[in-house]
C-alpha cells in the first residue's frame, strides 16, 4: 500500500517515469567526470559517497570548505565527497567545466571528485537523481543547492541532507561515521 502511494506521488511529479530500469544501488550509474571522462560510481564501492549539488553563486557557496575538510578528515577511513554542480537552481552555476573546476581549486582547493555540470531536479534530472528520488522519496528530492546524499559502501542510499545542512553538522558527522566501511 505504502509503495504504491509512493509511486503514485513520483508519478504525479514526474519523476517515476524517468526511472532508469534494473538500477538497485548507486553502483549502477554513472556520471561524466569535470574533466570529461566516464566515472562509473561501482569505481567507489566499498566506501561511503556523500553526493552533493553544487553551485558557484549560491549562498551555500562556502560550504566547500567545509566538504574539503569532511573528504580530507575521512578519506583515508573510506569516505568520497563527490561535487555535482547543477544550474537548476537560482542560475547559480553558470559556468562550464574548466571554470567550475578553477573556481572550487583557487578559492576552496577542492581536492575531491566532481562531475561535469547536471541537471539534479524533475523531469530532466540525471538518471542518480531520478533512482535517488524513488528511493528516498519526494521529500528527499533536493530543492537548492548543496543538497546532500550519502550511500553507504554497499551502494544502498541510506540518508539525505537539506542544503541547510551543513558538512560539518553533528547529524552529517554522525551518519558519514555509521557508514564508513568496516
Amino acid at each position: 500500500m505504502t509503495k504504491t502511494i509512493l509511486r503514485t506521488a513520483l508519478a504525479a511529479i514526474g519523476l517515476l517515469a524517468a526511472e532508469p530500469a534494473g538500477a538497485s544501488t548507486a553502483w549502477d550509474f554513472t556520471f561524466v567526470g569535470i574533466d570529461g571522462a566516464d566515472m562509473a560510481l561501482s569505481h567507489f564501492a566499498g566506501k561511503a559517497v556523500l553526493v552533493v549539488n553544487t553551485a558557484s553563486q549560491c549562498g551555500f557557496t562556502p560550504q566547500y570548505k567545509a566538504l574539503e575538510d569532511l573528504y580530507r578528515t575521512y578519506r583515508d577511513r573510506g569516505l568520497v565527497v563527490l561535487g555535482v554542480p547543477s544550474n537548476d537552481f537560482g542560475g547559480q552555476e553558470p559556468g562550464g567545466a574548466a571554470e567550475i573546476k578553477q573556481f572550487c581549486e583557487t578559492n576552496f582547493g577542492i581536492d575531491f571528485p566532481m562531475t561535469e555540470k547536471v541537471t539534479v531536479a524533475g523531469e530532466a534530472a540525471h538518471p542518480f537523481y531520478r533512482w535517488a528520488a524513488r528511493e528516498m522519496g519526494p521529500l528527499a528530492v533536493p530543492r537548492w543547492n548543496f543538497h546532500k546524499y550519502l550511500i553507504a559502501a554497499d551502494g544502498r542510499l541510506v540518508d539525505w541532507f537539506s542544503s541547510i545542512t551543513a558538512p560539518d553538522s553533528a547529524r552529517l558527522i554522525k551518519a558519514v561515521e555509521a557508514n564508513l566501511p568496516r
